[in-house]
């Protein structure tokens, strides 16, 4: 009996005994194949690629869960020339969201199952949805998140047109909808007459008494105003800051207090923190600075890592981040009333605010020829304006910093007598770096030049002795002095 069966399943096609959750597609089948699906998401990759491969078992559970909703679909690229080359596919993996076989948006979402699951569901339905009644524009607000609905005079309003395309390039950030009726906007715009806007709706759960719930704009509608527009105020005055918005957020000068922040299962003491933190900063507004809150648990690596914070326990832990990397903290305890932020606040714009540096303890001997520069004597040693410096950026973790070891001692060793030159290191992993150097890994290395120490040049040579000499000789401010005489090279 087994022997038969097996050779029944044997018999049958491929596709019915194979769980194909994600489509192969390629040059011959690609377009017919791909119109059949309102939302596809397409991987182009190659076989050999180890991003693509690192990304093919989390590209493939999304499929799964995402099953009957969207179509996730991949090319190999290696043997579907023409399909990759007409969607201007240039590495690898590239994904491409596609609605009705047409090319829509780059997907730039998290590459995991669930970041590809939590991205793509948003991709499903129409770019806005329309609504008809009242009871249609309620049910749409009633919604954890914020809500934009653009309300026009008819299907041929040129400002629709323009709100379904902006629509479409940022669903995947924002709800949207629209209707027809322009009697549907007279509640919230307080006007007699009706006319075409948008509507902004803040999400129920952060309404408060410092700010409007519903924004109103009336502006020529093109996409890139109303993405200005939704940028500048779907957040108000103290948005919730996640990890998934902290980028947007950041582009400013930046307060946030951080606590137990949870508006599914406490929105009550959620908003008892946020509107605290909201009467304090509407006393501030208009000066440089944005307001926001965060739940603690999401940033507690961040915090101990940029801020040197643990826990904290139940109230509130304060920090400022600016756009020049500065960084603040609020040291006295967040008192109900307020008092301790205004305070926190008032000496932070009146310049009394020391700034937190995240450092490691300066050394009680630095008499090695590679000094040890931390973040605390960076000035002292870097920015000093009569010596030439060149610092090391590493981590005791890197083996490449390991390896450089001893040819940066050779080099200190050979210039320790010239007076005018200071080969430094700093360990980048516990302390802070500056601003104006760029340090995206291990080891990363920088000359600072007398005269100009705010125009630091990053060192791009040869790791060898002489490598750095070359280098040196010709970016030293001075003539160097090599093994105790003048260098007449």
């Amino acid at each position: 009996m087994f022997p038969a069966l097996l050779a029944l399943l044997a018999a049958l096609p491929a596709a019915l005994c194979t769980r194909r959750d994600v489509l192969e597609l390629g040059d011959a089948d690609f377009d017919y194949l791909a119109a059949e699906h309102e939302t596809m998401l397409v991987k182009f990759y190659a076989p050999w690629c180890g991003h693509c491969k690192k990304l093919s078992p989390e590209f493939e559970k999304a499929a799964s869960r995402l099953k009957g909703a969207v179509q996730l679909a991949k090319v190999d690229c290696t043997s579907h020339l023409e399909t990759c080359s007409r969607f201007g596919v240039s590495g690898y993996p590239t994904l491409k969201i596609f609605r009705n076989g047409r090319d829509s948006a780059p997907y730039d979402g998290p590459r995991t199952a669930e970041g590809i699951y939590q991205v793509m569901r948003k991709q499903t339905g129409p770019d806005s949805v329309y609504l008809e009644t009242r009871d249609h524009l309620q049910n749409f607000i009633d919604q954890y998140d914020a809500s934009i609905v653009g309300v026009f005079s008819g299907a041929d309003s040129s400002h629709l047109s323009e709100f379904l395309r902006a629509a479409g390039l940022l669903r995947e950030q924002f709800r949207f909808a629209h209707s027809l009726d322009l009697k549907l906007a007279d509640k919230y715009t307080k006007s007699s007459e009706s006319s075409e806007c948008v509507l902004l709706f803040r999400p129920l759960r952060l309404a408060n008494k410092f700010e409007d719930d519903v924004v109103v704009f009336r502006d020529q509608l093109t996409i890139g105003s109303l993405r200005r527009f939704i940028r500048d105020h779907l957040y108000g005055l103290c948005p919730v800051m996640t990890m998934e918005n902290r980028d947007r957020l950041r582009v400013r000068d930046l307060l946030t207090a951080f606590y137990d922040l949870d508006f599914h299962h406490n929105p009550r003491g959620s908003n008892y923190w946020r509107n605290r933190v909201m009467k304090v900063a509407s006393q501030f507004s208009g000066r440089g600075l944005a307001f926001s809150v965060a739940n603690k648990k999401d940033f507690l690596s961040e915090l101990e890592e940029d801020f040197g914070l643990s826990d904290g326990g139940e109230l509130p832990v304060v920090t400022i981040r600016t756009r020049l990397g500065h960084k603040f903290t609020m040291r006295e305890e967040f008192t109900r009333d307020g008092s301790s932020l205004q305070r926190f606040l008032e000496d932070y714009f009146t310049g009394r605010l020391k700034r937190f540096i995240k450092s490691e303890p300066i050394p009680e001997r630095n008499s090695a020829a590679v000094k040890v520069v931390v973040a605390e004597s960076f000035d002292e040693v870097v920015n000093d304006p009569d010596k030439d410096v060149l610092i090391q950026f590493y981590s005791q973790s890197c083996p490449h910093c390991k390896k450089l070891e001893p040819v940066y001692r050779e080099l200190a060793a050979t210039l320790s007598s010239d007076p005018h030159i200071v080969i430094a290191k700093m360990n980048a992993a516990e302390n802070d770096v500056p601003l104006g150097y760029d340090v995206q890994g291990y080891p990363t290395i920088y000359f600072t030049p007398v005269g100009r120490k705010d125009e630091p040049i990053r060192y791009e040579g040869g790791r060898e002795l002489r490598d750095f000499l070359k280098f040196l000789r010709s970016e030293a401010s001075h003539r160097l002095v090599v093994g105790g005489s003048r260098d007449e090279l």
